[in-house]
């Protein structure tokens, strides 16, 4: 059990003492570092992002949570959208879903065609060895919880008149097609999980140790400067955050 608030565990505040030290030395040494969260509707996306940013530059960051695309955009290459939203030297992007949404999403809800969701099988792995090659670092989240944990947290954001800005048409099927994200979910690591950006499963039915261990992650995987001088343990929990094997 957590006896202090986040904000004021020791644990936590040390972690974001290195996420300051890692983003200073990000924008001295114009590192790009893209980090992806993917994973079931409710599963904390949105939250975890919220614990990285807590306490860095804004000026160092950018949020990406794209809408559905517009006509012009559908008629895009499907990756388009997704590139512009690229860090620059210097900047770290948050991509609160990103292109992998056709990974799954997509085909579960009937967004695409069987045609378009092959092709990106087939491209999005080429595609980051090539933004890798150029320097473009990438994290690959996936949020996992188990089907009570999301039932009881759709409910909150059906009652509870702060969060239900959160529930979309998306998260109102999401029960009913726990199957069909799980078939699809399984294919995406198989297909894209690969040694140069392995996919990174958390699961996240406790929400702080799932945000933390996310947190340590990307600091234990990046050679900042005075990296670990809090004395903040950056190795993860193997029984919480776990690497997908590479294909």
């Amino acid at each position: 059990m957590n006896l202090y608030p986040i904000e004021e565990n020791p644990e936590y505040i040390n972690l974001q003492i290195e996420m300051v030290k890692m983003q200073k030395w990000a924008q001295e040494t114009n590192q790009r570092i893209a980090i992806l969260f993917e994973g079931r509707d409710s599963a904390g996306k949105g939250g975890a992002i919220m614990r990285f940013v807590r306490f860095i530059n804004p000026r160092g960051y950018r949020i990406v949570a794209l809408p559905k695309p517009t006509e012009i955009e559908k008629g895009q290459w499907y990756f388009q959208r997704y590139i512009k939203e690229l860090p620059n030297p210097g900047e770290i992007v948050f991509f609160d879903r990103s292109w992998y949404n056709r990974a799954v999403v997509e085909p579960v809800m009937g967004f695409c065609t069987e045609e378009q969701y092959n092709t990106f099988i087939s491209d999005t792995v080429s595609l980051e060895k090539m933004l890798i090659k150029d320097g473009v670092q990438i994290f690959k989240f996936w949020f996992s919880i188990d089907f009570e944990e999301q039932k009881k947290r759709l409910h909150e954001r059906k009652t509870d008149p702060l969060k239900q800005w959160k529930l979309s048409t998306v998260d109102m099927q999401a029960e009913m097609k726990w199957d069909d994200y799980t078939h699809y979910k399984t294919l995406m690591f198989e297909k894209t999980s690969w040694e140069g950006c392995p996919w990174v499963t958390i699961i996240g039915n406790h929400k702080e140790k799932a945000r933390l261990e996310a947190m340590r992650y990307v600091l234990n995987n990046l050679a900042y400067t005075d990296k670990g001088m809090t004395g903040a343990t950056l190795e993860p929990d193997s029984k919480i955050l776990q690497i997908k094997d590479p294909m």
